[in-house]
């Protein structure tokens, strides 16, 4: 698993290219992953319907929560789909309309620091195998490329956007995350306290 740095692109992904994203400001390097769920429609997996939303070519006539949300000028940098494809939509050194309105640790506006990584899945439903191992591999290669991330900056879209999002939710496995990435996490410990780990990719 290679990241051009040049393009910004990831060999193992599919790209899709999205129009939902600007450049960076100047100031702002990728400093922080930013981890989220999603299936279209809620709950239902496999389909095309998340590349349409982050393509900004989402039918609202093919089910009836599209109505609401086909407006939406939103995509992550990756969705890594439950049998384990990744798929890319914004390069990682561009801004990604991932995050909304997001603190993380009194800094605002995270889509200008963050990379964005969706998972296919709910807040009620475990992630599978492939998604843990893809998404350690792309960690890793992501810390790699840009030696502005680190270990100390990984959180949930519901730890940076409480009142508004809650994934990706009770069901994701921080604790295990944390052992595929070689961090040494207490078995009860938080997230808050896995953020707080100062350990370097």
């Amino acid at each position: 698993m290679l990241i051009d740095s040049f393009t910004g692109l990831l060999d193992a992904a599919q790209q899709c290219p999205s129009p939902n994203h600007d450049e960076r400001p100047s100031d702002c390097l990728p400093e922080l992953i930013v981890i989220h769920n999603i299936s279209l429609p809620p709950g239902k997996f496999n389909g095309d319907y998340i590349s349409q939303l982050f393509t900004n070519t989402l039918d609202r006539e093919e089910h009836p929560f599209f109505a609401e949300i086909c407006h939406l000028k939103v995509a992550s940098h990756l969705l890594i789909r439950r049998t384990g494809e990744i798929i890319q939509y914004v390069p990682f050194h561009l801004r990604a309309f991932h995050a909304g309105i997001s603190v993380y640790r009194g800094r605002s506006r995270c889509n200008d620091f963050s990379i964005g990584i969706e998972l296919e899945g709910t807040d009620f439903t475990p992630f599978t195998e492939e998604q843990y191992q893809q998404l350690t591999a792309v960690i890793q290669v992501l810390c790699l490329n840009y030696p502005s991330l680190s270990l100390h900056h990984i959180t949930g879209h519901q730890h940076i956007a409480p009142e508004r999002k809650t994934d990706p939710g009770p069901f994701f496995d921080w604790a295990r995350l944390s052992l595929d990435l070689g961090v040494a996490l207490p078995a009860d410990a938080t997230v808050t306290e896995f953020n707080e780990l100062s350990l370097k990719c």
